[in-house]
């Protein structure tokens, strides 16, 4: 059984996994996945038809987002799972396109047209053998025969799919919006549509970018309400004699419930990976159980966490194959999967702490403190310092140097540039990248931290927030000011970030470690031709021309 997936920056040969994915995803999962696609597009045709007729189904609005979430890298990797989702995404498919053909009637007083072909006609299969042929059917090169077509479909898909991981977690917050329902609905199924041409899909993927924005306001918004803004604060990166419990991936409101179920229990709370920003919110470190960061970034998971002796437990995206040394004691959540890996549901944590509690105490072993919480609250809160010290001098230049990190060579790229960046430079990180290099000590400029973390890659609005202020400061506009993108990509929702960057019109961004495999030549030069985007060289090379 063959597979063919190019969506992640490990893109095997740098074309596209074919045997197996980098990830470790194999043809089975990836031929389910290529069929929750599917069945997604399906899906949204119908709910696109529905809601311009006025009519909606909340239920698989919710699960358009969840689907698309559960296909972004590193999250689904369990084959029964993945069936039970798609056997939900028929029947919901089914459900709005009945929805819409009784809102059609309503409205015309005759039956809707009848759509007999393509993802809106899919038939499930009825076995799980049946999912895996029919999602061979339907992988990505069947999207199209127009090599750029497909290249800009494929963008907008990966674009729409991490998006969908933002809109999840600002959903599990409270924050839902109309226009976002409205455009993953007509945006995935234009993917549909053979009528339109290159141009469409750009600017589609150009609108994608713009809502992105909306989204992750939406996601700041509700991080904000529930856990106020965030504070620069010290991380301690030791552990402590007491039992543990280890927080992989992304979502606070499931962190917020353990901490809330395990306090006064002795056991100690852990962040790891994209969940080290959680320290900087009020709302969580209030919780004096919630100790420390362990570990660096998500792929060093195999070697660092056999050293974790506690329950550890996976929230979004990022898991790997597990050792047997401590797959006993993982535990997944929300749309994560790994097969034989215990998932739970909802919010009662009662087998994770139960878990915890058997386990060995963890060493006691104070380690080095780094600082977290330099959200756009903060930033902004001294913006006139920040402002003075550049009309003065004294901050010459500023560099964004965030994004994904991951396992492919030339990733030491990031921390050789992070370290030879001038010293009367301030550096912007964000995302699971800074584990290159935020334990190094940058010092200040005049009280400045020289290293300011600004969050999650689910807290790029603030980037954005601090970058506009900063152009309004001075009044210019982005691409004028002393400022440069540095960016490592991995997966999907580093994508859409990247979306949203070009649609705000900011140009000469530095891309890698390597472009995405599904840029077809055209496609990649009208990006230089319009945005300047380039691959990562030299660090010396690239340092001087940021600076020139």
């Amino acid at each position: 059984m063959s597979m063919f997936c190019r969506q992640c920056e490990q893109a095997a040969k740098g074309t596209g996994c074919e045997v197996v994915g980098v990830c470790g995803k194999n043809p089975e999962v990836a031929a389910l996945l290529d069929l929750m696609m599917y069945g997604l597009k399906g899906l949204a045709i119908y709910a696109d038809k529905a809601r311009a007729l006025d009519a909606r189904n909340t239920v698989a609005d919710m699960f358009l987002i969840e689907g698309l979430f559960t296909t972004v890298t590193n999250v689904d990797f369990d084959p029964v799972q993945l069936a039970g989702k798609l056997r939900k995404c028929y029947d919901l498919k089914e459900q709005v396109k009945a929805l819409y053909e009784s809102a059609y009637r309503a409205k015309n007083g005759a039956a809707a047209p009848a759509i007999n072909d393509g993802p809106a006609a899919w038939v499930i299969a009825d076995n799980l053998e049946g999912l895996v042929a029919q999602g061979q059917e339907h992988g990505v090169k069947s999207q199209h025969s127009d090599p750029d077509i497909l290249s800009a479909i494929e963008i907008i898909i990966y674009g729409l799919k991490g998006m969908a991981a933002y809109a999840n977690h600002a959903f599990i917050l409270g924050k839902t919006d109309e226009e976002v329902f409205a455009f993953f609905h007509s945006a995935l199924a234009a993917t549909t549509d053979t009528t339109k041409g290159l141009m469409d899909f750009v600017g589609i993927a150009m609108e994608c970018g713009k809502l992105n924005i909306k989204v992750m306001e939406m996601l700041n918004t509700g991080h904000v309400e529930h856990y106020g803004h965030p504070v620069p604060t010290k991380v301690q990166l030791g552990t402590r004699k007491n039992k543990g419990i280890l927080v992989s991936g992304h979502d606070l409101r499931m962190l917020e419930e353990l901490l809330k179920q395990t306090e006064g229990k002795g056991i100690d709370i852990y962040t790891h990976g994209e969940m080290l920003p959680a320290h900087g919110y009020p709302g969580l470190k209030k919780y004096s159980h919630l100790y420390g960061n362990f570990g660096g970034a998500w792929q060093d998971q195999a070697k660092e966490f056999p050293n974790f002796p506690g329950a550890i437990i996976f929230n979004t995206n990022c898991i790997q194959r597990p050792a047997d040394s401590y797959k006993d004691r993982l535990f997944t959540w929300g749309e994560v999967g790994w097969p034989g890996a215990k998932h739970l549901t909802g919010y009662k944590f009662d087998e994770v702490i139960n878990k915890a509690l058997e386990c060995p105490d963890m060493p006691d072993a104070p380690g080095q403190e780094i600082l977290t919480g330099f959200g756009h609250n903060a930033v902004l809160g001294v913006a006139d310092k920040v402002i003075e010290a550049v009309k003065a001098g004294a901050v010459k230049h500023f560099f964004l140097i965030g994004g994904c990190d991951g396992a492919k060579s030339g990733r030491n790229y990031y921390t050789e540039f992070a370290e030879k960046v001038p010293k009367d430079c301030v550096i912007l990180t964000l995302a699971c990248g800074k584990y290159r290099f935020n334990k190094l000590e940058f010092g200040d400029i005049g009280g400045i931290p020289r290293l300011l973390d600004v969050g999650q890659c689910n807290d790029a609005y603030s980037a954005v927030q601090i970058a506009s202020a900063l152009a309004g400061a001075f009044n210019c506009g982005l691409n004028d000011l002393p400022l440069s993108f540095i960016l490592s990509w991995y997966e999907q929702k580093a994508h859409v970030i990247l979306l949203s960057l070009l649609y705000l019109g900011v140009k000469n961004i530095k891309l890698g470690p390597a472009l995405p495999a599904y840029l077809s030549p055209n496609v990649l030069q009208f990006l230089v031709d319009n945005f300047n985007i380039g691959q990562i060289g030299s660090v010396d090379a690239d340092l001087k021309a940021s600076l020139a």
